[in-house]
């Protein structure tokens, strides 16, 4: 059995961190007069550049209502999301993050080229620049010739890898994935991987959640554990972890929820 106790968490680089939330809570009504749902409970969290972080959590953990938060998607009911310094959702903090949803649909018509132009032209980009970019990430992610196929066509794994390469677009700060690896094979998934760890070694900060945990064990610098909207456990991804890579990774998953919950 693995040991859960938790080892310091340093950041990377001293300064301002790329992602700070404080105390965030989310919640929904089902009904405009009916009582607010709280999915998020008094979150907080920090991310520092350079940094790549794993946020991990059960189904219904609320980490997509946290990424959405970040995005300035949904307003929260307390507490407060930044980007870099930036408030959350304001054209400051949108300009230094490259996203990428948990469910993401593109124009079914459009072919992958037509698509990144149009995401970069929203994003002020254009001209010869963009077309060059846009063909780079298409290669990167593994979909060179099917430039001019139309997305109705694609099968799920191609929508997610042109989902990679939007997200690319313009060099962000901050890479924010929600659910990445979602409709990969095991070879689009090592595909990301190499992907993922350029961007790391360029310094990009990476945040994303994931369900694949050996992408977590041999990609980030640490994790955040989420379960019932409430932070589980912040852990620094020691060797122990990354050598036992997803087996390892699953213990220290089921066994820090089960501590959780019969601590409750």
């Amino acid at each position: 059995m693995l040991a859960l106790e938790s080892v310091a968490v340093k950041p990377i680089i001293d300064g301002p961190p790329a992602l700070r939330v404080e105390n965030l809570s989310v919640g929904y009504k089902k009904s405009f007069f009916g009582p607010m749902n709280r999915v998020v409970h008094g979150l907080n969290l920090s991310v520092m550049p350079g940094e790549v972080v794993g946020f991990l959590g059960p189904n219904g953990a609320g980490k997509s209502s946290t990424i959405k938060a970040i995005m300035g998607f949904v307003v929260p009911e307390a507490g407060s999301v930044s980007v870099f310094g930036h408030p959350a959702g304001s054209t400051l903090a949108k300009a230094k993050i490259g996203y990428l949803p948990e469910v993401a649909l593109y124009y079914p018509f459009l072919t992958p080229m037509e698509t990144l132009t149009l995401y970069g032209r929203l994003q002020g980009l254009g001209g010869k620049a963009l077309k060059d970019e846009a063909m780079e990430l298409l290669d990167r992610v593994g979909l060179k010739g099917h430039e001019k196929q139309q997305l109705k066509t694609f099968s799920k794994g191609m929508q997610q890898r042109l989902g990679i390469a939007q997200s690319l677009l313009g060099s962000p700060d901050l890479l924010v994935l929600d659910e990445v690896s979602s409709g990969l094979d095991p070879v689009g998934r090592r595909h990301l991987r190499h992907v993922l760890h350029e961007i790391k070694e360029k310094g990009t900060t990476i945040f994303f959640s994931s369900h694949e945990l050996d992408e977590v064990a041999q990609l980030c610098d640490r994790v955040f554990l989420i379960a019932n909207g409430r932070p589980v456990d912040e852990r620094a991804m020691d060797e122990t972890l990354r050598g036992g890579i997803g087996s390892a990774m699953e213990d220290y998953f089921i066994e820090t929820l089960a501590r959780q919950e019969a601590g409750r």
